[in-house]
């Protein structure tokens, strides 16, 4: 379909409740609910600047893992974990200063995650230690299932199945990861790529 759309060079609107199809396919994308617009973009705007929780958890597969956190300063609290962001990550979303000393939401995506002992100097931000609780293979890498004890948040999506557990959140590592179920591992988040959303109004934190 998408070569006949480029052969044909005419406008075509595409519907489909399958956001990888959307992604592959669009030129820009307009993501529902419930009847109303979310976000209209470029695939790329749509995975990089989610305009609110439901965006961010729809696009992306696995989908966007959603805490319930707390900054104090430069400090990101998940749970019993603390994070220091970066100077970087304030200049990149001014607005984080007013919710300083507040609750917040936020948003790392499974590919933001990896394997601390394979993880990049550049890449590695901070680091969690938790435990494995379950791993998919899947020859290009793997699907790490894991414990984060930070109240996850419903993005909203009626179709999603969740049944992952109160305090599971999931990554994406390298193959040559050797992390194994039930055990103690140390995980590497690019502090970079987080996302942060009002938890009052869901929208993002720019």
């Amino acid at each position: 379909i998408k070569h006949i759309h480029e052969n044909i060079g005419v406008t075509v609107v595409y519907v489909t409740h399958d956001q990888v199809e959307a992604m592959t396919m669009g030129d820009r994308v307009c993501v529902l609910k419930d009847g109303h617009l979310q976000q209209i973009d470029t695939p790329q705007n749509l995975y990089d600047k989610p305009d609110n929780v439901f965006v961010a958890a729809f696009i992306g597969s696995p989908s966007m893992n959603l805490n319930e956190g707390t900054l104090a300063g430069t400090n990101l609290t998940l749970g019993s974990h603390t994070i220091e962001l970066s100077a970087d990550v304030f200049e990149k979303r001014p607005g984080l200063k007013e919710f300083d000393g507040r609750d917040i939401i936020v948003g790392i995506r499974p590919e933001d995650l990896e394997d601390a002992s394979l993880a990049p100097e550049e890449k590695k931000g901070a680091t969690i230690a938790t435990t494995c609780t379950l791993t998919e293979a899947l020859g290009s890498e793997i699907i790490v299932h894991f414990e984060l004890d930070a109240p996850r948040v419903d993005a909203g999506d009626p179709d999603a199945v969740d049944d992952l557990g109160e305090h599971a959140a999931v990554g994406r590592f390298d193959p040559r990861s050797r992390v194994t179920i039930g055990n103690a591992m140390e995980i590497a988040i690019n502090t970079g790529n987080l996302h942060f959303f009002d938890p009052q109004s869901r929208t993002a934190i720019w």
